[in-house]
């Protein structure tokens, strides 16, 4: 059998010359970071008051507001937590409501302009950011900033646009306390990062198995409760680190559409490899449409599997599968041929928006 590409030195030093592998290898201890920096950030009093949670963020920077908000629904939070992903704010949010912005840049042009008028709302506001436009209009209406340096992707930096927002909440009492829980998640990403870092043989690594089997195919990811956003992580993480296409759905949703279409286009069914996030906090009725829709997945034809995702908590299941997520992409990204750092269409699309 010949040595898989994955296992030679030779495409890191020729497809990651911008070097994603060290910031994706070293998520755990940024999201260590992260959480100390927020919960040392001095808030207002009145912030405890909040009565809901709104999170301002676009691609990388808006990531962490779905994840916590999957995971403010199951841990019982006392407030509802709603993303807007968009130019555009809610009716509802007024004084009494938490907003926090993050914007890796502080010049994602549509959470600037939610965050402008949160801020005329009378919002409780909190900036997350490197700097930018963002800071500027934190800093001119007094609003608490939680600035951070970084070099590197936005979409890299999850540690701070989601740890950080997770700690500001747990801090104010608007979550429960997720302080104990966060030892033992770092430990179970630690021990992934050992497992499936680029020194260890395909044989035997979660991330690079997995990768070779989603080459040349269309990848669905499929998640459920708090791993629902973590499908819709990988995902993106696929079309900007594997540069290709990929879907993300979520159960038990899709239970009630998406099998009348599993068999068609027929030509299509070859290119497909599904993967469905499983793990133990699963609400067992949505465990029970796990094994229903792999039957059905199956009989139709499409390539299947299940992930069962360990951890003691669903903080500790949601980071371990990120971080699982994030090797994948990046390994597909090298089989692709494509280094998996830059983001030219990216660069294109916001350079074209600027202009108009």
């Amino acid at each position: 059998m010949s040595a898989s590409i994955l296992d030679s030195p030779d495409i890191y030093a020729r497809l990651d010359a911008h070097r994603l592998y060290d910031r994706i290898a070293g998520l755990p201890e940024q999201i260590a970071g992260a959480w100390a920096a927020a919960r040392g950030l001095a808030l207002p009093d009145r912030y405890r008051e909040a009565e809901r949670i709104v999170v301002l963020g676009m691609g990388g920077s808006g990531v962490g507001g779905g994840l916590m908000q999957a995971l403010a629904i199951d841990a019982g939070a006392r407030v509802p937590v709603s993303v807007v992903r968009g130019y555009t704010l809610p009716a509802y949010v007024d004084a009494r409501t938490l907003v926090l912005a993050s914007s890796n840049s502080g010049n994602t042009e549509e959470t600037l302009s939610a965050f402008r008028d949160a801020v005329a709302a009378g919002a409780m506001c909190v900036a997350i950011t490197t700097g930018g436009k963002l800071l500027d209009l934190a800093r001119e209406n007094d609003v608490p900033a939680l600035t951070f340096a970084w070099e590197g992707e936005p979409r890299s930096a999850l540690g701070w646009s989601t740890a950080s927002l997770l700690a500001i909440a747990c801090g104010l009492g608007l979550l429960p306390d997720l302080d104990p829980e966060l030892p033992l998640a770092l430990e179970g990403m630690r021990g992934l990062v050992e497992e499936c870092g680029r020194g260890v043989p395909e044989a035997g690594n979660l991330a690079k198995e997995l990768a070779r089997r989603l080459e040349g195919k269309l990848p669905v990811f499929i998640g459920a409760q708090a791993l629902g956003p973590v499908a819709y992580r990988w995902r993106t993480q696929v079309n900007e680190n594997g540069k290709s296409w990929a879907i993300a759905d979520e159960l038990p949703e899709m239970n009630h559409n998406a099998p009348l279409g599993y068999g068609a286009p027929r030509a299509l069914l070859p290119l497909l490899h599904v993967v469905i996030l499983r793990h133990a906090a699963m609400h067992g009725r949505i465990a029970l449409r796990v094994d229903a829709t792999m039957e059905q997945l199956i009989a139709a034809g499409v390539e299947a599997e299940v992930l069962y995702v360990p951890g003691p908590s669903e903080l500790a299941q949601m980071l371990w599968a990120i971080q699982l997520g994030d090797f994948v992409s990046y390994y597909l990204g090298l089989l692709h041929g494509v280094e998996p750092s830059p983001v030219g269409a990216l660069e294109w699309l916001k350079s074209y928006m600027a202009s108009r």
